[in-house]
């Protein structure tokens, strides 16, 4: 991932060729550069005098200065020392922070100096390691100038290695990409992005999922794109979607009584498939719509309603007559329009 990244900043942020990025103060000096010769750093420097090779400039910052861009996919929020741990623990052992994040400058903020561009978990650990018996770790970041678009380009090819940035937090963060960036012009997206269309079309569907049903899910990382494509799917259909909303408060209250005991949380395929289920479950229970003639015995029930149509029974042995029968068909058609059920829909 580190060598991806490495060459994606480089293309990203130089239009020549690229030269690896100058070492932090702390490092210079190390053995390779205690073997280059006069001749060879004499070259360097004129290259990057010519301006065929842009030098990048790598800064020990406090954290504490250093704000979050929002308009990176990853929940700053939701970040944990657990969720964290194997990075700290890295940090540690050698003894600070080796790979630089990529930050670009702030005007107007008296709080902070400069926001992260790529780079937040290496962002928090360095903060958690400061408050937790390491006061003298330093925020190691490379400066970057960068226009949003370009900022939120250089964050998502970053998240996208990362197993720990869910795929709701980086469809909501298409979607609203889409708007700002793009003028809401996905097949535009798609190309400066190099993805494929389809692939963003779902994406962008599964950012539209209602918080309500993603509160059925014990966290919103749960939520990933196969299932959530299918959960939009489904939503589609507008008396599908009440009862799926219905299903989700059941599973809330279910999580939560979970939580209160003690117990783990529902495991997120089962509450995906109770969501994806609920629409048929509903209609199996739901009574028939159902009317009865002057004769006290059925004359017209609805037995399905689905996609494909509506399905009407005539009983035979009711006494109505075909003028009774079609202002019941009438009756019976306005009731499921009323409850978004109709054939117009």
């Amino acid at each position: 991932m580190a060598r991806k990244q490495s060459d994606y900043l480089a293309a990203l942020l130089d239009d020549g060729p690229a030269d690896p990025p100058a070492p932090a103060a702390t490092e210079r000096g190390s053995e390779r550069l205690r073997g280059t010769t006069l001749l060879g750093r004499e070259s360097a420097l004129a290259r990057v005098a010519s301006g065929e090779v842009r030098q990048v400039t790598q800064l020990l910052l406090d954290p504490a200065r250093v704000r979050i861009w929002p308009g990176n996919a990853r929940s700053y929020a939701h970040l944990t020392e657990a969720g964290c741990r194997e990075l700290i623990d890295s940090i540690i052992a050698e003894g600070g922070q080796k790979v630089p994040a990529v930050v670009r400058r702030v005007e107007g903020d008296p709080a902070c100096d400069y926001e992260v561009i790529a780079g937040t978990r290496r962002h928090w650990s360095i903060a958690w390691l400061r408050a937790h018996s390491y006061p003298d770790m330093q925020f190691v970041a490379q400066v970057a100038t960068l226009d949003d678009e370009a900022a939120f380009r250089l964050a998502d090819l970053e998240n996208r290695a990362r197993a720990d940035v869910s795929d709701l937090e980086r469809a909501r963060n298409y979607a609203a990409a889409l708007k700002t960036h793009y003028g809401n012009h996905a097949s535009r997206m798609a190309e400066r992005l190099k993805l494929s269309k389809g692939w963003l079309s779902k994406m962008l569907r599964v950012a539209a999922l209602p918080d309500a049903v993603i509160a059925a899910f014990a966290s919103p990382a749960e939520v990933q794109l196969k299932g959530g494509y299918a959960l939009a799917q489904a939503l589609d259909d507008r008396a599908d979607a009440a009862i799926i909303a219905g299903e989700a408060k059941v599973i809330v209250r279910e999580q939560r009584v979970a939580r209160d005991k003690g117990l783990p949380p529902l495991p997120a395929a089962d509450v995906l498939r109770r969501l994806l289920d609920a629409p048929s479950r509903g209609r199996e229970q739901a009574a028939p719509y159902v009317w009865t003639a002057p004769s006290g015995r059925p004359g017209l029930s609805v037995q399905t309603v689905n996609r494909q149509g509506v399905t009407v029974r005539l009983h035979a042995g009711s006494g109505a007559d075909a003028d009774e029968l079609a202002d019941a068909l009438r009756a019976a058609l306005a009731e499921l329009a009323a409850q978004g059920r109709g054939l117009q829909r």
